[in-house]
């Protein structure tokens, strides 16, 4: 007990201990606990109410019977009998909680879906009696067609005009329909029509070709003779001076070979190495010169006598590359400081 202060004096409260308070929390589960097992109870009574089973098959088995024998009028299409059944069967789908009760919901639907299927065909064929004369004969009335002003005019020509339609007949029956459609305005010039035409074609010129002149034909054809020729006869230049300095290096000593490679390159310049070698091969090829390999599988070149020129021989043919990085190592293993070809530049 605790004492609890007050105006008056002193009151005791009385204090809950742990057992009571655990048995009063425990006795508020089982009422709610309690509660909910008489819903699930009531519900499961209504599944097991057999007296109400059966009265819902009743009723499922009333309906059907109803729209079998009431399949005439329903036909109708002022009869809304199916409405009302289907419904009716809408209301008792929720109470259904056995499989002999959804099979009789299932055998009404298959009943009323025939039926349905059956009037909107019906309604489909009366549809198709439409006639086309007398619609005609409306819509003509609703023109304004006059049949008595255009009595002269239908004599004339033999009955082929009916009557006479105002001028404004057609927009009378735009402006009745127009509701009907949903249609953006019909759009009109504020000025006025505008007939746009296309802009007239432009004449084409023909432009004359220059007729090429007589100096030109003449020119041109000289003036590559000419480049050619000098071309060539720079070639042939070159060649016979390096089969010059060829044979004054082997006049000099005719018995030690002379490598090609010291012969060709030139350590200061790997685009005049590269000449030397194709102005080169013009000695081999026409006879002047000849290669050979030394006792080390070196290539060697040597002039060729005149005698030797002029015979026939057999010849072998090679292909010699060089590159850049190769050029390098070739001066670096025979040790070539000068060149054996000077440029023409440096020649006498």
């Amino acid at each position: 007990m605790r004492k609890a202060k007050g105006g008056g004096g002193d009151e005791e409260v009385p204090r809950q201990n742990g057992s009571s308070g655990r048995r009063s929390r425990e006795q508020s589960r089982n009422e709610v606990e309690d509660t909910d097992a008489d819903h699930g109870a009531g519900v499961q009574d209504d599944d097991n109410d057999q007296g109400l089973r059966r009265e819902i098959r009743s009723k499922y088995r009333g309906l059907i019977s109803s729209v079998q024998q009431n399949r005439e009028d329903m036909l109708s299409p002022s009869n809304n009998k199916l409405n009302e059944v289907l419904e009716e069967a809408n209301k008792l789908f929720k109470d259904v909680r056995q499989a002999r009760e959804a099979a009789l919901d299932a055998q009404l639907l298959v009943v009323a879906t025939d039926l349905g299927k059956e009037k909107a065909s019906q309604l489909f064929s009366e549809g198709t009696s439409f006639d086309p004369g007398v619609f005609a004969e409306h819509l003509l009335s609703f023109m304004g067609l006059n049949r008595i002003e255009d009595g002269e005019d239908e004599q004339q020509t033999d009955g082929a005009s009916d009557g006479y339609l105002p001028q404004d007949a057609w927009h009378r029956l735009a402006r009745r329909v127009e509701c009907c459609f949903r249609t953006a305005p019909t759009f009109h010039y504020m000025m006025g029509s505008f007939h746009a035409e296309p802009p007239p074609p432009k004449q084409k010129i023909d432009r004359q070709k220059r007729a090429a002149t007589k100096e030109a034909k003449k020119m041109m054809p000289t003036q590559l003779k000419k480049m050619e020729e000098s071309h060539q006869e720079a070639t042939e230049k070159e060649v016979e001076r390096i089969l010059g300095y060829l044979k004054s290096y082997h006049g000099d000593d005719p018995t030690s070979p002379k490598s090609y490679y010291e012969f060709v390159i030139d350590p200061s310049s790997f685009s005049r190495t590269v000449e030397n070698i194709f102005h080169t091969s013009f000695l081999i090829r026409d006879g002047w010169a000849r290669m050979y390999l030394d006792d080390s599988n070196l290539p060697c070149i040597a002039p060729v006598e005149e005698v030797e020129a002029g015979g026939s021989s057999s010849r072998n043919q090679c292909i010699v590359s060089i590159s850049h990085k190769m050029w390098k190592e070739l001066i670096d293993v025979f040790d070539i400081k000068e060149t054996a070809i000077p440029p023409p530049d440096m020649n006498e």
